[in-house]
C-alpha cells in the first residue's frame, strides 16, 4: 500500500492550498493515484469539505467540470468511515431523470467502488427483477435510481422503508435543474420527504447537482422547500474551454418556405404530409461544416430531426460518402438510441446526431467537437447545458454553429417577417450567454395535478391514513407548501365526488382509495407525474391537416398559423383532442412556430436593445449581418424607438417586447373584453382593430382594474396540461392556470407601456 504521505504529494504537487484530498478516505485517495489524477477540480476543492460536514449542497459547475466526484468523493468517504458497523441499508441514493445518465454513471462508478469495497447498484424499469431483488435482499453502498422507480418502491415496499433507507447518509439529486418547476421536480421533492418521515429521520442530507443554474436561491429552494437559508452553494468558477460562436443566416424564397415550413419549429411535431426536405443550401453547409468530425445538431421537434438527418443522408449518398448522420428523438425505439450512443461515445468513426432535447443531459457520449442548432432554440439554460458537450479536450475550444432560417420578406411584407426577429432571438440568446446570465427557476406553483398522486401514493404506502395526516405530511412538511388547508379540503371533496371516485373515506376517517382510484393506481404508468407533449388534430371542414402540440393557451376565435396558411379558430374538443378551424383570408401570414414558447423578459428585452442598437456582433456571417441590417432599416422604418402599435392593413400589431406569461396574459385580457386578440410569436396581432382603436383600447386596459382571474383562466381552451389536470373541477383548474401561467398583475403595465410610446400612422400594406 502507497503511505498516505506520498500519495498526497503526487496528487497534490506540495501545493497547500489543495487540502481537500486530505479529507477523503484512503482508499478513494488511493483510486485517484491509479487514476493519474494530478489535482482535484475547483469545484471539488470547495465542494468536499461541505458535503464532509453534512448538511444540504448545491453544486453548479459548468458540463464535465467533475460535479459527480465533487459529491460522490465526500460522501463514499463517509460510507467508509462507518462501515465498521457492519449494518445494512443504502448509504448514498442517486437519483436522475434519465435511465441512460443512471447506466453512465453505473460505469463510471464502477472501479472507484470497487476500490473501496463499495457495492454499486441500478434500480430502474430495463434492470432485471433478479438484480432488483438482490440489492433488496443486501441493500448497502451506493443505489443508482430514478424518481419513479423510488416512487414505485414506496408505494410497492413500504414496509421495507427502513431496511432499505434507514441508514441513507445522503441524496443526491443530478441535473438538478431538470427538475425544478416541474411536477415530476415537485414528486421528488415530496418523496424524499416521505422518506425522511418513513424513516424516523427529521432529514437526510441533499446535494443538488447541475450545469446550469440561474438563481441559486431559488435553486436551494426546490432543493430544500421552506429552508432554502440552510442550503449551502457551490459554484465552480472554472471557465472552461474556450467558446467559438457563430450564427449563420439563410432566407428562404417564399416558393421554398412552403416546403420547409416546420424546419427550426416546433409548431407541428407530427404532421400527415411531413415536408421531404429541408432547405438545400442550409443542408449543402451542414455538410460541410459537420462531415467528418463528432458533433450534435439540435433541430428542435422530432419531424425536423427526420428532416434533416434524412437530408444530410441523402445528400451524403448522392455525393459517394458514407452516412455520418443518424437521428436521435424519444420516438425512437432504446435499442436504436443507444446505438447512436455508442457510436458517439465509442466509435472512431465521424458521427453527428441529429437530435431534439434528449442528448441534452448529462449522457456520456464522449468528446464533441461541435454543437450545432437550428433555430435560437429556447432558453439560455438549454443553450449552456448544449455546449457543455463540445471542448471536452484540453486546449480544444467550444464550437457552437447556429443556423437561422428567415423567410423572403420584401419591402412592405409582413412587419414579424422583415423584422427577423428569429436571428434577433439567436443574437439576444449568445449576449446572454456571454455575459454569463441564465433564467432563473421558476417560482413553484400550485401543482394539484402531482398533490393528487402524492395523496394517492400515500395512501396505498400506508394502506390508510387520515385526511389531517395527508396533509401533514405533504403539504405542512411535504413539497405542496402552497397549498393551504381549505384549498386541501376542496382537493379531498373534488376526489372523493361520485363522478371521480378516487378516494373514499373508511368508518374509522382514513382516506382509501376509491374505486376510481384503483383503475388510476393499478397501471404501471401510475407512477409517472409527467405526460408527453398533447397534439391536437387541427380540422377544417372534416379533412384532417395536421396535428398541432397544445403549448400555449388558445381560445376560439384567434388565429392559427398553420401548414402554411392562416386559419381562424372556431371551436376546440378538448376530450377529443379536436381544433376544428376555418380559413381567414386576411393576407400572407408570417411564419412563426413555437421556439418562442416559455422565453424570459430578458431574452425579449435583449432583443428589442438589439433591434435598436448599430453594433453588429462578429460572430455573424455575411448573410446573418445582411440579414441583420434588414432588421434593423425595419425597425427605424416602424418607429419602433418611439411606437409599440403597428398598423398592417386594417388592423394592428403589437409590439410589448415583454416575455411569454406577460404576451398570453395581455392578450387573454383582450379577448375577455371580445376583442379578436391572438398572439403571434413576440407580438400580439388584433386584425380588425387599427392603431387609433387600439390605443383606447390599451389605455382602458391599462387605467381599468384586470378582468377577473377566473375568467381570463376560463377562456383557456385546454387548460389541462399535466398528467392528472382532468380529474381537477373546472374551478381547481382554473386556479392552476392563473397561478402558473398567467401573469394577471402584469396586464395593465404591460397595456400602459404599449401606449406611453407615439402611435404610428404608416400603413403597412
Amino acid at each position: 500500500m502507497i503511505p498516505t504521505t506520498s500519495l498526497w504529494d503526487s496528487i497534490s504537487g506540495g501545493d497547500e492550498t489543495m487540502q481537500a484530498v486530505e479529507l477523503l478516505a484512503e482508499p478513494i485517495r488511493r483510486w485517484m493515484f491509479d487514476q493519474n489524477w494530478s489535482h482535484l477540480r475547483e469545484v471539488q476543492e470547495k465542494a468536499i469539505p461541505k458535503i464532509l460536514a453534512g448538511g444540504d449542497v448545491v453544486i453548479s459547475a459548468r458540463t464535465a467540470a467533475g460535479k459527480t466526484e465533487a459529491a460522490m468523493l465526500p460522501l463514499l468517504t463517509r460510507l467508509l468511515a462507518r462501515r465498521a458497523e457492519a449494518v445494512d441499508g443504502f448509504g448514498v441514493v442517486y437519483v436522475s431523470p434519465l435511465k441512460a445518465l443512471i447506466n453512465d454513471q453505473y460505469r463510471r462508478l464502477e472501479s472507484l467502488c470497487r476500490t473501496c469495497e463499495v457495492a454499486v447498484h441500478r434500480w430502474h424499469g430495463d434492470v432485471s427483477a433478479g438484480d432488483k431483488k438482490r440489492a433488496r435482499d443486501r441493500p448497502s453502498g451506493i443505489l443508482l435510481i430514478t424518481p419513479e422507480s423510488l416512487e414505485a418502491t414506496l408505494v410497492r415496499r413500504g414496509h421495507e422503508v427502513v431496511p432499505l433507507f434507514g441508514l441513507v447518509e445522503a441524496f443526491i439529486i443530478d441535473e438538478l435543474h431538470a427538475f425544478i418547476g416541474t411536477e415530476r421536480g415537485i414528486q421528488l421533492q415530496s418523496i424524499l420527504s416521505r422518506l425522511e418521515i418513513a424513516t424516523g429521520k427529521q432529514r437526510i442530507d441533499r446535494v443538488g447537482l447541475s450545469a446550469t443554474l440561474g438563481d441559486m436561491r431559488l435553486a436551494a429552494a426546490a432543493l430544500r422547500p421552506g429552508e432554502a437559508s440552510s442550503v449551502e452553494i457551490v459554484e465552480g468558477r472554472d471557465a472552461g474551454s474556450a467558446l467559438k460562436v457563430q450564427i449563420r443566416g439563410y432566407e428562404i424564397p417564399q416558393q421554398e418556405a412552403q416546403t420547409a415550413l416546420f424546419v427550426g419549429s416546433n409548431a407541428a411535431d407530427d404532421v400527415e404530409e411531413t415536408p421531404s426536405l429541408a432547405p438545400k443550401p442550409v443542408v449543402d453547409d451542414l455538410l460541410r461544416l459537420l462531415r467528418g468530425r463528432v458533433n450534435l445538431l439540435f433541430a428542435g421537434s422530432r419531424a425536423n430531426v427526420e428532416i434533416y438527418a434524412d437530408a444530410l443522408r441523402a445528400e451524403s449518398e448522392r455525393l459517394g460518402f458514407p452516412n455520418e448522420f443518424f437521428p436521435h428523438h424519444g420516438s425512437l425505439s432504446k435499442p436504436e438510441r443507444e446505438a447512436v450512443e455508442t457510436r458517439l461515445r465509442d466509435d472512431p468513426r465521424p458521427t453527428t446526431a441529429v437530435a431534439t432535447t434528449t442528448l441534452e443531459l448529462g449522457i456520456d457520449i464522449g468528446d464533441v467537437e461541435t454543437v450545432a442548432q437550428i433555430g435560437p432554440g429556447t432558453s439560455v439554460a438549454s443553450l449552456r447545458q448544449r455546449l457543455g458537450r463540445s471542448g471536452r479536450r484540453p486546449g480544444k475550444p467550444a464550437i457552437l454553429r447556429i443556423f437561422v432560417l428567415e423567410d423572403e420578406a420584401p419591402r412592405g411584407g409582413h412587419p414579424l417577417d422583415r423584422l427577423r426577429l428569429g436571428l434577433i432571438q439567436s443574437i439576444a440568446m449568445i449576449e446572454a450567454l456571454r455575459t454569463g446570465w441564465c433564467e432563473p427557476p421558476a417560482p413553484q406553483g400550485l401543482h394539484l395535478s402531482t398533490l393528487i398522486h402524492q395523496i394517492l401514493a400515500l395512501i396505498l404506502q400506508t394502506g390508510g391514513i387520515s385526511a389531517s395526516a395527508t396533509y401533514r405530511l405533504l403539504c405542512e412538511r411535504g413539497a405542496f407548501r402552497t397549498v393551504d388547508k381549505a384549498l386541501f379540503a376542496d382537493l379531498l371533496r373534488a376526489l372523493a365526488a361520485p363522478e371521480r371516485r378516487l378516494i373514499e373515506q373508511s368508518p374509522d376517517k382514513l382516506l382509501m382509495i376509491g374505486a376510481g382510484g384503483e383503475r388510476l393506481t393499478e397501471s404501471h404508468e401510475f407512477y409517472t407525474v409527467f405526460v408527453t407533449e398533447q397534439d391536437f388534430r387541427v380540422v377544417h371542414d372534416g379533412r384532417s391537416l395536421g396535428v398541432y402540440p397544445a403549448s400555449s393557451p388558445l381560445t376560439p376565435g384567434q388565429s392559427l398559423i398553420f401548414g402554411g396558411r392562416r386559419w381562424r379558430i372556431l371551436e376546440i374538443d378538448v376530450p377529443a383532442k379536436v381544433i376544428l378551424v376555418k380559413p381567414n383570408p386576411s393576407g400572407r401570414p408570417p411564419k412563426f412556430g413555437s421556439e418562442w414558447t416559455g422565453l424570459h423578459d430578458h431574452i425579449v428585452s435583449l432583443m428589442y436593445e438589439l433591434l435598436l442598437s448599430d453594433k453588429v456582433p462578429h460572430y455573424l456571417d455575411a448573410e446573418a449581418k445582411r440579414l441583420l441590417s434588414e432588421a434593423r432599416d425595419a425597425a427605424r422604418e416602424f418607429s419602433l424607438d418611439t411606437r409599440s402599435i403597428v398598423q398592417v392593413g386594417e388592423g394592428s400589431l403589437l409590439l410589448p417586447w415583454v416575455g411569454t406569461k406577460k404576451l398570453c396574459s395581455l392578450a387573454l385580457a383582450l379577448n375577455a373584453r371580445e376583442v379578436d386578440a391572438s398572439t403571434l410569436g413576440h407580438a400580439i396581432e388584433l386584425p380588425k382593430i387599427n392603431v387609433d382603436a387600439a390605443r383606447v383600447l390599451l389605455e382602458r386596459a391599462a387605467q381599468e382594474d384586470a378582468p377577473a382571474a377566473r375568467v381570463l383562466a376560463a377562456r383557456v381552451a385546454k387548460p389541462a396540461r399535466a398528467k392528472f389536470d382532468a380529474y381537477l373541477p373546472p374551478d381547481l383548474m382554473q386556479l392552476v392556470t392563473v397561478v402558473e401561467r398567467l401573469d394577471i398583475p402584469s396586464i395593465p403595465i404591460t397595456a400602459s407601456a404599449l401606449v406611453s410610446k407615439r402611435p404610428s400612422s404608416r400603413l403597412i400594406t
